[in-house]
């Protein structure tokens, strides 16, 4: 269905840099048509240095709400007036909405979206089973982190390039979460029951991942926040050594759902196939 654009068309979008590679545009236009609501949604690639000014712009609600994605998670939460407990466990958000009288609320929906990826694409896997290993330390590792420890994961170890920064977001966790550096990736991963990748590398051939998927248990299941590439190397080389995974856009579908209704009003319709519609774009791109 092509749908116009009136004056009372709610607008929402969302917001990156670089976001030319977001699917988001496409699954929450496809549930517009599909649900017959006046709406649209955009893409925004403010600043990289100038977040918060563009998000102060928007206050009022002439654009209804954003969904945040790199490297915005930490500021959005920090320009909000009011925040969830999510995005407070999370210590990022990934959704702002925009009051009309001006205030601005940040929440974080990627763990839904993480554990909804994981309940569709590795339905055994059990959050309580055994140790998590995140790797990054940024917005999107504290997310999954946050979701991981409210799920039940009886530990959880980050894993990042700079210590102090794994160290930061473990501690902000409590004590059953640990801080590893990449060298002492191989320790962290021993006995994992899950391994989730939350850092940039990869994404639009930005460079390899190196991690030792092999001293994991061939029970582990191996995510990747990533979706372009939809299989990415890191993916790749866990199903190379028999891993189960979860790709990337599966959690992207998963937190674009509650992220609509937030926007628009309304549950997003089930009469559509979202996902195929983001693979078959995602094979055009190649």
């Amino acid at each position: 269905m092509s749908r116009r654009i009136t004056g009372a068309t709610i607008v929402a979008g969302v917001a990156g840099q670089p976001v030319r590679h977001s699917l988001s545009p496409l699954i929450h236009n496809a549930w517009l048509d599909a649900a017959g609501i006046d709406g649209a949604y955009v893409p925004f690639a403010p600043p990289a240095d100038a977040f918060q000014k563009f998000a102060e712009g928007l206050r009022g609600g002439a654009v209804r709400g954003l969904n945040i994605t790199l490297p915005f998670k930490e500021a959005a939460l920090s320009v909000a007036d009011r925040s969830t407990g999510r995005a407070d466990a999370a210590e990022a958000a990934n959704l702002l909405i925009f009051e009309p009288e001006g205030e601005i609320i940040a929440d974080n929906t990627d763990g839904v979206g993480l554990l909804a990826a994981f309940a569709a694409q590795a339905p055994a896997f059990q959050p309580t089973a055994g140790p998590v290993v995140i790797l990054g330390a940024g917005g999107a590792a504290r997310g999954a982190a946050a979701a991981l420890k409210a799920a039940g994961a009886p530990q959880i170890r980050i894993v990042n390039r700079t210590l102090a920064k794994a160290e930061f977001v473990a501690g902000a966790l409590g004590t059953a979460a640990f801080a590893y550096s990449l060298d002492q990736a191989r320790r962290a991963l021993e006995g994992a029951t899950a391994v989730i990748n939350a850092t940039s590398a990869g994404i639009s051939n930005g460079g390899r991942l190196e991690i030792p998927l092999w001293s994991t248990p061939k029970e582990a299941v191996v995510m990747d926040m990533i979706y372009t590439p939809l299989l990415t190397e890191f993916l790749q080389e866990a199903r190379a050594l028999g891993r189960q995974t979860v790709d990337g856009l599966g959690m992207l579908v998963g937190q674009a759902r509650p992220s609509f209704e937030a926007f628009y009003g309304r549950a997003p319709p089930d009469d559509v196939d979202v996902r195929a519609l983001a693979v078959e774009a995602l094979e055009a791109r190649r």
